[in-house]
């Protein structure tokens, strides 16, 4: 790894595949992160949510409408009726908790974590999720994880209640297409702590670029699908690009550098 101040962190831009490879598998499943791995891709990305009796989870959506459930939460069921639901393309191996995640994908690439805390969710769910994540991660992980586990999400207290209790743990913070320069840089200044930011790659430029720099963040982008949107998170020398078609991403990157 190259973690040199102002510069870009990593030898050349890490590829991760947006919830596995999400268009050859149903997204956050095992066929689909399987499938990704056949890619060589440098990462996984995935999302944790919390039944309501409190295991993690992965699962993206605000509700259930892809399993036929609508205007219904992964926090409505305990993970014994989740369990039941059926769940397409997953081979009749239902819901997968994030424990089984790292078991079966730890140290087969670098992992990124995404924590969903929900704004109808009280905060001791929000700790509870952060809690059991961290313990996890601690358990399966070296005494040091270094980058090869990040956890990142869309709520900065959650983030900052992760890294007061276990600090050892890079966390990155998301943000939204509503945020500006002046947001990102109050954040910065106000939470030295985090490892890096994850910025939408329509908001990304030259100027968060070098902003992020002077601080010396890893600097990721989501979700980077397109011709366009590929070539210019390459360009700008991002340290982590998420997409849904890693196998093109890889090419141009590979391209990129001559390899």
């Amino acid at each position: 790894m190259v973690s040199n101040a102002g510069g870009q962190r990593f030898e050349k831009t890490l590829i991760f595949a947006h919830r596995g490879a999400s268009t050859v598998a149903m997204e956050n499943t095992r066929a689909a992160f399987d499938a990704a791995l056949r890619y060589a891709i440098d990462g996984i990305e995935t999302d944790v949510q919390l039944s309501k009796d409190e295991i993690t989870v992965l699962w993206h959506d605000e509700f259930l409408d892809r399993i036929g459930l609508a205007s219904k939460h992964i926090d409505d069921f305990d993970y014994s009726q989740l369990k039941t639901f059926n769940f397409p393309q997953t081979s009749n191996e239902g819901l997968m908790t994030f424990k089984q995640f790292l078991d079966n994908y730890y140290r087969r690439c670098r992992l990124l974590v995404e924590i969903k805390n929900r704004g109808w969710e009280p905060v001791c769910r929000h700790q509870s999720k952060m809690q059991q994540v961290v313990s996890l991660i601690n358990t399966a992980a070296d005494s040091n994880t270094s980058d090869y586990i990040i956890v990142s999400s869309f709520d900065l207290p959650s983030l900052v209640y992760a890294y007061q209790r276990t600090p050892c743990i890079p966390y990155i913070y998301n943000i939204d297409n509503d945020q500006s320069a002046a947001d990102i840089q109050q954040t910065l200044a106000e939470c030295s702590f985090l490892y890096g930011l994850c910025l939408p790659i329509a908001l990304l430029n030259q100027h968060i670029i070098n902003l992020l720099r002077t601080y010396n963040k890893c600097i990721a982008v989501y979700t980077c699908n397109t011709d366009d949107e590929i070539d210019k998170a390459l360009k700008l020398g991002v340290d982590i690009l998420i997409s849904d078609v890693p196998d093109k991403a890889l090419n141009k990157r590979n391209i990129k550098h001559n390899l």
